[in-house]
């Protein structure tokens, strides 16, 4: 019979999922063609086959050489060489059944000792690759086994089970958001709904056409919005937080009280809130300048001769301004004006509070245009008016560039945005805008900044609520990182799709590796051997894992590399040029 070139080994072992091959001795070379195609066998990542009647199991390559061979084998190997000669071994476990032209992952049966083991031609990577719903499927880029076919995702499953993009810096990480991002942008759906916490800016270029971006210091004439994040929609303890400066459990509940007694009032003018309901963390417009005020005046007043009758005021101060009241100053033992014998000792801490609130870098989160309240706690605009200019623009992705924000405060208000997002949609989930009937999709980028494992931050709390919960009702997340090992483990063990790229850390890889499904953590040692821009994607969103080569973006992510061969050729800039830069570093703008 004339010889079969896809047939190259039979099985020797059977472990659970996991396969050893012992290939046929004669077997002419580690190149095959078959129809005119050349094939390369035991590719760590290739596929293998394995028919049983009417079924083909498909198997991943794990692992290749002697070391591959059954542990008793290998022994007796160590003993006897020449008991291993004229043969070749490869590993592979089981990742899915094919059944007539229909693929699935899994599989029912098991190959026994002696079954024949086959190559994968492109015909059945077709098959194995194949198969998406056209509605619900993204494109990609390319399968790495064979550049002709499709590397797609579902998207679906990569929306609503969460999905994580790894790899170290320069590995195409900043590229492959990108591409995921437009393929679904690029669906023709008028309700899609992606936000991007971009704190670096990086992708608006690459997502032009596709987004609308907020960002501080906006600039209109590209279409910008300008980034508002109202202080009042923060939970009481993150807004105390953003504050220099320490306070007394004691002090925080005394504090905490003027709050609320603030939100109460602005709920009455607002009308339609149940009274009970109302607390300090309650999403309500109030005048923090006239709590800073009220707070300030009760430290510094001074009482006459009685300890009960305030001094008169030397000169009166302006909440809007922040300029404090002035009184008498109190007198030596017991000779009058008196001090406030009630007095909290927080001054340092309003001294704090209100260069903070003076200070122009804030004015997007203590005077947001639009949001910033009147004295008496009333708004021009709520919070449904920010959330349909956030996601009611006609654009399927909304980008809040966080670039401009100060750093120290970046993580918070990261946070927060998502903690004010999270909660309209889990209380409006019977809507028409909640997750339940318009899902969203979250990316977070730069993911290991605002979510470090076991920090007790309002991000890593929020995150991992939806890493959680977010699905039950509609939100979806996509975290990018460059150092997984420093993430909460929690949240990456709930993405149900891992996308890694290159990665050279130990730690980071074994951290990969752990997120992975058991049988495919032998593949994490490839990942630092991956080229620019290849991956390996597993989980829900590919019914088979696969290596797979992103497309190249139209438009450069910011994040590109600059190239010194090409940009040092060129002539050295006028010195001049350093003015506008320092300019720029003054008035906080590249413009």
């Amino acid at each position: 019979m004339k010889h079969n070139p896809t047939h190259i080994g039979q099985v020797e072992s059977v472990s659970g999922n996991a396969v050893t091959i012992k290939m046929a001795s004669n077997y002419p070379s580690n190149m095959p063609i078959v129809d005119g195609t050349v094939y390369r066998i035991g590719q760590i990542g290739s596929f293998l086959k394995i028919p049983l009647g009417y079924a083909n199991l498909y198997g991943l390559i794990t692992q290749a050489g002697v070391l591959a061979m059954p542990e008793s084998l290998l022994l007796a190997c160590k003993e006897n060489p020449p008991i291993a000669d004229g043969h070749r071994w490869l590993r592979m476990i089981l990742v899915g059944e094919q059944i007539g032209s229909s693929f699935e992952r899994g599989v029912l049966q098991s190959p026994t000792s002696g079954d024949q083991v086959h190559l994968v031609t492109n015909q059945d990577l077709e098959i194995v690759y194949g198969g998406y719903n056209a509605q619900s499927s993204i494109v990609v880029g390319n399968q790495s086994a064979s550049e002709g076919l499709a590397a797609q995702l579902d998207m679906d499953k990569l929306v609503s089970r969460h999905c994580a993009i790894l790899g170290a810096t320069g590995s195409g990480k900043s590229n492959a958001v990108s591409i995921v991002v437009k393929a679904i942008a690029e669906k023709p759906f008028p309700s899609t709904r992606v936000l991007m916490i971009d704190p670096h800016g990086e992708y608006a270029s690459s997502l032009a056409g596709k987004c609308k971006v907020f960002r501080v210091g906006a600039n209109t004439a590209d279409g910008e919005d300008e980034l508002c994040v109202p202080f009042w929609a923060l939970p009481f303890k993150e807004l105390m937080a953003i504050f220099p400066g320490h306070l007394s459990d004691q002090n925080e509940d005394y504090i905490r009280g003027k709050v609320l007694d603030l939100k109460r009032v602005s709920a009455v003018a607002i009308g339609g809130l149940r009274a009970e309901a109302i607390t300090a963390d309650s999403p309500i417009p109030f005048a923090i300048s006239q709590l800073w005020f009220e707070l300030d005046n009760f430290e510094r007043i001074t009482f006459k001769t009685d300890r009960t009758t305030p001094e008169a005021l030397i000169a009166a101060g302006d909440p809007a301004t922040l300029k404090s009241n002035e009184y008498p100053t109190a007198g030596l033992g017991s000779s009058a004006p008196f001090l406030n014998m009630k007095a909290k000792g927080i001054l340092g801490f309003l001294d704090g509070m209100r260069s903070r609130l003076l200070d122009q870098s804030y004015n997007f989160l203590f005077r947001p245009i639009g949001y910033s309240p009147a004295l008496n706690g009333t708004t021009p605009n709520d919070l449904p008016n920010l959330f349909s200019t956030w996601f009611g623009h006609g654009f399927p992705v909304a980008i809040l560039d966080l670039s401009a924000i100060p750093s120290e405060i970046m993580q918070t208000i990261s946070g927060c945005i998502l903690k004010i997002i999270y909660d309209a949609l889990y209380w409006g989930q019977n809507t028409l805008v909640g997750g339940k009937k318009q899902p969203l999709f979250v990316v977070l980028d730069e993911a290991h900044a605002y979510l470090k494992a076991g920090e007790d931050s309002i991000s890593s709390r929020t995150v991992q609520a939806i890493a959680k919960e977010g699905r039950k009702y509609g939100v979806g997340m996509l975290l990018v990182t460059q150092r997984p090992s420093e993430l909460d483990e929690t949240v990456l063990s709930q993405c149900g799709s891992i996308v890694a790229l290159r990665m050279t850390n130990t730690r980071d890889k074994g951290h990969v590796s752990s997120a992975m499904q058991d049988e495919l953590r032998e593949m994490a040692d490839v990942l630092s051997s991956l080229r620019t821009g290849e991956a390996i994607v597993s989980g829900e969103a590919v019914r088979i894992p696969s290596r797979v080569k992103f497309f190249q973006a139209d438009n450069a992510v910011k994040s590109t590399d600059p190239i010194p061969s090409k940009l040092w050729a060129h002539m050295r800039p006028d010195v001049a040029v350093y003015e506008t830069s320092v300019r720029n570093w003054r008035n906080q703008s590249f413009n």
